[in-house]
């Protein structure tokens, strides 16, 4: 009877180590997310540029993915749509350029002053830093500046959950030939300079009871490359959202097609297009997924999705 006492004991103790084990496996789904764009071409309000900014508030915190081009872009945009950067702490940066970088350095002056921690984690990729021939790398320049300041950079060259159900993609592996990039730089490599082809891009990802809701600056990567990264790299779920830039304006009708299959593959219902992505590329894709003036539309300053109500699209863009 001992044995068999002891035996019973052993089986419990394994079924609820089973449960805890299975249950720490299930990825978090966020609760709540909203994102608002503050950066892009078209504006209804504010300030229109070449660039991309998107707040990101997600349970309760706020991230901000990219930071325009111009200095006060941002910091403006956000005034007008009275939305409080102050409390923002974690900035992402999907990659070097100056669209997507240049008001970084003013954010964190301005706000800083109100909250000493603002904007004092950035988030970048790996080979942000590195260099490029024929011109500095303000990178470089811009965290010396701000590590001075306190401000501390995280570099990620794999997939890292930053937060519950928040992801970063890290590097992502270029599978497809989606040549997002103009191929008319050039980056140090081990042995010698070769074509910059932004090794650093990086996406955020955010996992909701719906599926991943994805956010890129230029999608330099590929939009289909960093899907498929995605799934691989975190766990398999549908991307049922994609918000921000995705580098499709020079894109050709093939390529256009093949993407649209592609993202009907990956589930995607909703599509706010800003900066890169294109308008008539965007118009494309929306008709050969046979999509609606809802759910997939051209981003401009102020639009905003949520998982309650979806996409909420600015008024010129409607």
């Amino acid at each position: 009877m001992h044995r068999i006492h002891i035996l019973c004991l052993i089986c419990l103790w394994w079924f609820i180590t089973s449960l805890t084990a299975a249950a720490n496996e299930t990825p978090h789904q966020v609760k709540a997310l909203k994102i608002t764009t503050l950066s892009t071409m078209l504006a209804d309000s504010g300030i229109g540029e070449w660039g991309y900014a998107a707040l990101v508030e997600v349970d309760g915190r706020k991230i901000l993915f990219d930071t325009g081009n111009r200095p006060q872009t941002v910091l403006q945009n956000a005034r007008d749509l009275r939305i409080d950067l102050s409390d923002v702490e974690d900035v992402i940066l999907s990659h070097n350029h100056g669209d997507h970088t240049g008001g970084l350095e003013t954010l964190r002056t301005e706000l800083s002053k109100k909250n000493a921690k603002a904007m004092s984690r950035v988030h970048v990729g790996h080979g942000i830093f590195a260099k490029r021939a024929g011109r500095e790398n303000r990178m470089h320049t811009m965290k010396l500046a701000l590590e001075k300041q306190g401000v501390i950079f995280k570099q990620y060259s794999e997939a890292q959950e930053i937060y519950p159900g928040v992801w970063l993609t890290g590097n992502v592996e270029r599978v497809h030939p989606e040549h997002n990039w103009s191929g008319n730089s050039k980056i140090e490599g081990k042995h010698g300079y070769i074509e910059d082809n932004i090794p650093e891009d990086m996406s955020l990802v955010i996992n909701t009871k719906d599926g991943f809701v994805l956010i890129a600056g230029c999608g330099h990567a590929g939009i289909i490359n960093t899907m498929e990264h995605t799934v691989k790299t975190i766990h398999p779920a549908d991307i049922t959202t994609a918000i921000g830039g995705f580098h499709l304006m020079n894109a050709d009708d093939k390529h256009l097609a093949w993407t649209a299959g592609k993202l009907q593959q990956f589930g995607l219902k909703n599509m706010m297009g800003a900066h890169c992505t294109g308008i008539n590329s965007l118009y494309v894709l929306r008709e050969l997924m046979k999509s609606n003036r809802k759910q997939m539309v051209v981003g401009s300053v102020g639009d905003s999705f949520t998982l309650s109500e979806g996409v909420k699209a600015g008024y010129i863009a409607r």
